[in-house]
């Protein structure tokens, strides 16, 4: 059996009905998924925007730590001198240690040589006492001596002096006893200067 043109619209009519009734569902769908599409849009702008502003934070960003790899590089740097300080230092310090040592030791034997000086000078400072004791008793003597040679020898010797002188004069005419005499008193003036010269020198 054949179908009508009638029949094919009403056919139509029907599938169309059906497909409205179907697809209404899908519209429906549709209008939630163009509503969430459109939240999304400015979802999607607002994370554009803050995708932008975050582009911004990074340029920054890269400046800072571009500018940071220059402090870092220049730090760098300046650690390398400070290491080569802190060695030159290290060998210094070493060696003022050394220093200090010598001179630790050099003070040492300082030390002892000033206890060895201070013995020695007390040694000496007796034996100074010892002498100014000598010397006082030295200059007792003189000084009994220079009594003796004025109150005993002086006056013997004056004597002695007026006994050959009168003897000269009474021997005076006899030549030979003469030069006797003379010889003698030559002899006691040389023994008198002698005695002076050694008085004089002990004084």
């Amino acid at each position: 059996m054949a179908l009508t043109k009638e029949d094919l619209l009403a056919i139509s009519e029907i599938m169309d009905t059906k497909l409205k009734t179907e697809l209404q569902p899908l519209t429906n769908d549709m209008q939630i998924l163009k509503s969430d599409v459109h939240e999304l849009k400015g979802d999607v702008e607002v994370l554009k925007n803050d995708v932008h502003e975050l582009k911004g934070d990074v340029e920054v960003l890269k400046s800072d730590v571009h500018e940071l790899k220059g402090d870092v590089e220049v730090l760098k740097s300046d650690m390398h001198e400070l290491k080569g300080d802190v060695e030159v230092l290290k060998s210094d310090v070493h060696e003022l240690k050394g220093d200090v040592e010598v001179l630790k030791n050099e003070v040492q034997e300082l030390k002892g040589d000033v206890e060895v000086l201070k013995s020695d000078m007390q040694v000496l400072q007796d034996n100074v006492q010892v002498l100014q004791d000598d010397m006082q008793g030295v200059k007792d003597k003189l000084h009994l001596m220079k009594l003796y040679q004025e109150n005993v020898i002086t006056p013997r010797l004056d004597t002695i002096e007026s006994c050959y002188t009168g003897t000269y004069h009474r021997y005076q005419n006899d030549a030979e006893k003469m030069e006797n005499a003379f010889d003698d008193i030559d002899l006691l003036k040389k023994v008198v200067t002698e005695h002076s010269e050694k008085l004089q020198k002990l004084a």
